[in-house]
């Protein structure tokens, strides 16, 4: 079952788990959509559903913000960019803002008794980099992170410190754990450039993240079964039942 519920700031929809909850998957809607839209759009093109026996899905709302790429009108977007493109700066201002209102998002889980390293973070478009931030810069302690038609900016460090790759190759060069991502992208895509994602894959590895990345021949900017069993089956590896990994409440 679905249910709507409100954080400090953010409205949530969540896909309740048909067992006791043990873990949680904090899924990012794409840019003007809404939790409960990419949720629809999950059971739409999702056989079976995106759900688990011990596993909740949240499924965040991000609040109406002026964005730069639609010439400042308003939208549900998690964060400004100054143009779709991989050739400028990241709008970190407004990542680092919306950050800190998702850790509001992943504390109530916490509050839930679900521990980080039980949690997962998913972005889909451009939303895949605010996932990203996340789990690189900010909650290094989750699972995993997975990233669908996503990518970053090739500069996305800001004066060489601060972004998710710098942040990825310091974590790395301590010797600490990192979360490891999931990524996809269509070939066919022509909003977020297959080349895009691939990049994005390819800077966060050199950076020493564990990194997997699916092509699909053809696809567009959109959610594909195929993607979405194998993201089912990546989550299952990366949260399994508390009696098969063996951490407890």
């Amino acid at each position: 079952m679905a249910a709507v519920r409100s954080s400090k700031l953010l409205y949530k929809c969540v896909a309740s788990p048909t067992g006791k909850d043990s873990a949680s998957v904090i899924f990012l809607h794409g840019s003007g959509d809404t939790g409960q839209g990419v949720r629809a759009w999950v059971k739409e093109v999702s056989v079976p559903d995106l759900a688990f026996p011990h596993i909740r899905v949240v499924y965040p709302t991000a609040l109406a913000r002026p964005y730069t790429p639609m010439r400042k009108a308003l939208s549900n977007v998690w964060f400004d960019h100054y143009k779709i493109s991989r050739d400028c700066l990241e709008h970190l201002e407004s990542i680092d803002a919306m950050a800190n209102s998702l850790g509001a998002v992943i504390q109530a889980e916490v509050r839930a008794r679900v521990p980080k390293h039980r949690m997962s973070i998913r972005g889909f478009s451009m939303v895949g980099a605010m996932a990203l931030h996340l789990a690189c810069r900010y909650h290094r302690d989750v699972a995993g992170v997975f990233a669908l038609s996503s990518f970053l900016n090739k500069d996305c460090s800001i004066s060489g410190k601060g972004g998710s790759h710098w942040a990825v190759e310091e974590r790395a060069g301590a010797g600490s754990p990192l979360p490891e991502l999931f990524q996809g992208n269509g070939t066919g895509d022509e909003l977020v450039f297959h080349k895009w994602g691939e990049e994005t894959t390819a800077l966060l590895k050199k950076a020493g993240m564990t990194t997997t990345f699916h092509s699909f021949p053809g696809l567009q900017h959109q959610l594909f079964r195929p993607e979405i069993e194998l993201l089912r089956s990546w989550i299952l590896t990366k949260l399994l039942p508390d009696s098969l990994d063996g951490s407890g409440q």
